[in-house]
């Protein structure tokens, strides 16, 4: 069997033609526009199935209808430019598409979904082929205001905005704003960028400025600028504020506070009242728990008075960090190694004393327990001030924007101008 090894854009099949010729996959160009997959479904009957957990290519292809020797075949053709094997993924839609007869079926087709945007096409002709066929997709630039009344989940969708957008915002106001702690009333004012595909976001490309409102009156704003530089901070609050602190709010994402510091609680397994100089985060076993700042890890190990496996980091300013319960430690994690914020130290359990899989944790300042709840992170270095006209305009035409602050009348405008 003669093999060919076509790599295909979509937009490659979107040819200028005059008169008729043979295209790459056998399709006549002609002035109408191609197939979206470079042939025409229409001509064939066509069978939707999905990706098996533990299927390997050979298997799949085997199944829908191909020999071995030509699967191995097409195999070969597949490389990391065009499409990786090894990325195939259980779940993911598969559609074959056959010639069919009542006495015979024969493969010619296979689109595989690698997700919403992209596939890949193997041609199972005579002359074996593949290639990537990408969606057209839609760049928005969008307002997103949200007050919460129920959920911010819910509430974001109600707006018409893509819950996607929570995950950026949760990363971008880790060391300022709590996510599970947010209150009905608190509101988010969001200018953000987002890819569309056939009506649905693909993905949230860029949050451009968000500005969160508390209930409470705490407000705080988040401006992307970044400088000549570079470096780790990217996003900035009002004169140019760092929102990167020097410790995460948490140090992992969990379902909820089962106890909170005090120095009078009754212990729910001794029964004893006793100071519980700690916060006690409830998530499932195996969830990931990472250092909430940088530091050198001093202990790692087991604790011998009820904390089970332990991790305790030193970080700078006379700051030390406590993890305990923990089911196992994350690999390379030990006594003198180095860590850095956000980076994964271990994993939650329910070793030593306890009811059930959570995360104590604890923090002191020089040697004095204080309530992680209640931590004024240190902030990192402010914006430079070579920086802040510049950073002060895109303020206040986001703050616009937004809605935020008025705009500027003509007459300020000019006096502006003038200074």
């Amino acid at each position: 069997m003669k093999t060919k090894f076509y790599i295909l854009a979509a937009v490659a099949l979107v040819v200028a033609a005059c008169g008729q010729k043979k295209g790459a996959a056998g399709v006549e160009e002609t002035d109408n526009p191609p197939p979206p997959l470079g042939f025409y479904t229409d001509k064939y009957v066509a069978d939707t199935t999905v990706l098996r957990s533990g299927d390997t290519f050979s298997v799949l292809m085997r199944r829908l209808g191909m020999s071995a020797s030509d699967a191995y075949t097409l195999s070969t053709l597949c490389s990391r430019d065009v499409f990786d094997l090894r990325k195939m993924r259980a779940g993911n839609h598969i559609h074959a598409y056959y010639d069919q007869t009542d006495s015979s079926r024969i493969l010619r087709y296979v689109v595989y979904e690698q997700d919403r945007v992209r596939s890949t096409v193997f041609q199972c002709t005579d002359s074996l082929a593949i290639w990537n066929v990408d969606k057209p997709v839609e760049k928005q630039r969008r307002l997103a205001d949200v007050t919460i009344r129920s959920s911010l989940w819910n509430d974001m969708k109600a707006a018409g905005a893509s819950p996607n957008l929570i995950m950026s915002l949760a990363d971008i106001y880790q060391w300022s704003v709590n996510f599970f702690t947010l209150r009905e009333g608190d509101r988010f004012r969001v200018i953000y960028s987002q890819t569309v595909c056939e009506n649905e976001v693909v993905s949230i490309d860029t949050v451009h400025f968000s500005l969160f409102s508390g209930s409470d009156g705490k407000q705080v704003a988040a401006v992307r600028f970044q400088t000549a530089e570079g470096g780790g901070n990217t996003y900035w609050d009002k004169g140019g504020v760092s929102l990167k602190r020097m410790f995460l709010k948490a140090p992992l994402k969990y379902n909820r506070i089962s106890s909170r510091f005090s120095y009078h609680r009754k212990h729910p397994v001794t029964g004893k009242v006793k100071a519980h100089t700690a916060v006690d985060y409830a998530a499932p076993t195996g969830t990931e728990v990472h250092a909430i700042g940088d530091g050198v890890v001093t202990k790692c190990g087991w604790d011998p008075t009820g904390g089970g496996n332990r991790i305790r980091i030193k970080h700078m300013q006379g700051y030390e960090s406590c993890y305990m319960h923990l089911s196992k430690f994350a690999k390379g994690i030990k006594a003198g190694t180095r860590v850095s914020q956000g980076q994964l130290i271990g994993y939650v359990g329910a070793t030593g004393t306890a009811t059930g899989p959570h995360l104590d944790f604890r923090i002191w300042e020089k040697g004095r327990p204080i309530d992680p709840l209640s931590l004024n992170s240190p902030a990192s270095e402010p914006l430079n001030k070579k920086y802040m006209q510049e950073f002060n305009t895109l303020y206040d035409k986001y703050m616009v924007e937004a809605g935020a602050m008025p705009a500027p009348s003509d007459s300020v405008r000019v006096q502006q101008s003038g200074d």
